[in-house]
Formats: structure tokens, sequence, C-alpha cells
């Protein structure tokens, strides 16, 4: 997995790409959507294998719970704009498991779950691979994480984000 700051980061770059009206509240989902995948760690405590349709990189990583998650939030926050919200939320959920499946590490990404179990891997695998615990986090191997994270999500999404202000500044 990609750190949370990776994600973050290209969850406010999206929302920003797709809504030029962003508020607080859409900014805050889009990031929590783009984290929340993550959560499906905790089935390593419960004794659920990593393999298994709801083991790490699996069911919450799929295009299916993206799907669930955007529709949940967008008819729970959306008010009048529920197609802006649900199209923000799910690229952004959809974004975990695209940067998870350009990883180093793992067994690969659920992207088809629950209707097939087959687990992912883009040919590109240049993002360093997250440790799962914090205190690893920060050692030699967290240093490693952000560096590759830099260099191939916060760099071109910074790219991205100053061409956007550029192309609106020039239409106003």
């Amino acid at each position: 997995m990609a750190s949370i700051f990776g994600h973050s980061v290209v969850a406010y770059t999206i929302t920003k790409i797709i809504d030029s009206k962003t508020n607080k509240v859409l900014l805050f989902l889009a990031i929590v959507s783009a984290i929340i995948p993550d959560l499906d760690v905790i089935t390593f405590k419960f004794g659920i294998d990593y393999m298994h349709p709801l083991g790490h990189r699996g069911f919450t990583h799929s295009v299916f719970f993206a799907i669930i998650w955007s529709v949940l939030l967008s008819l729970l926050f959306g008010r009048n704009r529920k197609y802006i919200y649900f199209f923000v939320l799910f690229i952004s959920t959809l974004s975990h498991g695209v940067i998870d499946a350009m990883t180093t590490g793992g067994r690969g990404i659920g992207f088809f779950i629950p209707f097939e179990n087959y687990r992912y891997f883009f040919p590109w695998r240049m993002i360093q691979v997250s440790p799962l615990g914090i205190q690893e986090f920060f050692s030699e191997w967290g240093v490693r994480v952000i560096l590759s994270e830099l260099k191939y999500i916060a760099i071109p999404c910074f790219i991205i984000l100053i061409t956007l202000h550029f192309i609106k500044k020039q239409k106003s």
C-alpha cells in the first residue's frame, strides 16, 4: 500500500480537478474515501487470510466497494450536488487500489471482488510499498516510501494543480 499521505494528495488533486466549487466537506470526504480501503488491515486481527475476498487489498479495494461507498456518501452529504459528490468520491476511492497496484509489495489488488477474487498489479510498480505498522514507518523504510511518493505522486499532482491554477487564471 502507499501511505495515507500519498492517497490523500491524490484525492485532493482529484477533487480540485473535478469540482471547481470544492467545499471543505467534499474535500474531507474525498480524502477519507481515498484512505478508507486500508481499514481492511483489521481483518488480520480476525485471522482472515490476505487472499480472502475480505482480506487486505480485497473487497475494500474493489470497484464495487467504490461504487457502494460513493453512492452512500453522495446520498448522505451531496444535497443538490449528488452527481459531483458521487464522481469525486468514486474516483478518489478507486484511486486507492490504482495506486496500490503500482507499489512494490503485496499480492495484488482485488479490483473485481465480489465477482472474481483474482488480484492484479500494474506492469509499472515503482511506488515503494508502505509498512503496515507506524513504528516501521518511522524508519529508513518509511523514508524510502516518502521519497518514492514525492517522486511518483506528489510532484505529478503538484504539476497538475499548478497547471489547473494557471488555466483557471487565464480564463478569468
